[in-house]
């Protein structure tokens, strides 16, 4: 397993996120030595979404406007729909979605998390997966929408759901550490 030691991730998430979308990416990152940062709108906790109901509630780490991407090695966005749904209406969460592809830095979005990414309009030409039921919002926003269980393109990697977690770990694992080879270019 990669070493993520000296890494640090962020998750970008408010109240209505997927719960095991956002827990497993923490989980893999953490054990394989990752820092993980849970990102939000406001401090304090934010709650999860499971099974058709509010869920466990999680503590913010950091808020949106404490942060800047240079203090991240990559970012992860869990999905839901109710969470990416409000993130994208909010200009701070956007840009600081955009900076990590400004900067050529891992980014990993499951399943209506993309809708974060077609708001931050960096689609375009990217080959990518998600929710089926959000498939027409990638196409329109430029993206080549694929059904498969992890996409993984120019470091984004993309998974459709839950399902797909164990494969979109092992990869957002693999390009968090590969990551690596930006910082020492830069």
């Amino acid at each position: 397993m990669e070493n993520l030691n000296k890494k640090t991730v962020a998750i970008l998430a408010t109240n209505g996120f997927e719960e095991s979308e956002l827990r497993a990416p923490k989980m893999a990152l953490e054990a394989a030595g990752a820092d993980v940062h849970i990102v939000s709108l406001e401090s304090g906790e934010i709650k999860g979404w499971a099974d058709g109901n509010w869920s466990n509630s999680y503590k913010v780490d950091k808020t949106l406007d404490e942060v800047n991407q240079k203090d991240y090695n990559a970012l992860m966005l869990p999905g839901g729909q109710i969470n990416p749904d409000i993130l994208r209406k909010n200009d701070a969460a956007v840009a600081f979605v955009k900076s990590f592809f400004e900067n050529h830095k891992p980014v990993g979005a499951i399943c209506h998390a993309p809708w974060l990414l077609a708001e931050a309009n960096v689609l375009k030409d990217r080959k990518i997966t998600s929710y089926s039921s959000i498939k027409t919002d990638m196409m329109n926003a430029g993206a080549n929408w694929v059904d498969e269980e992890v996409v993984v393109d120019e470091g984004l990697v993309t998974s459709r759901c839950p399902d797909d977690l164990p494969a979109f770990n092992a990869k957002l694992v693999e390009e968090v550490y590969e990551g690596k080879h930006e910082e020492q270019v830069a």
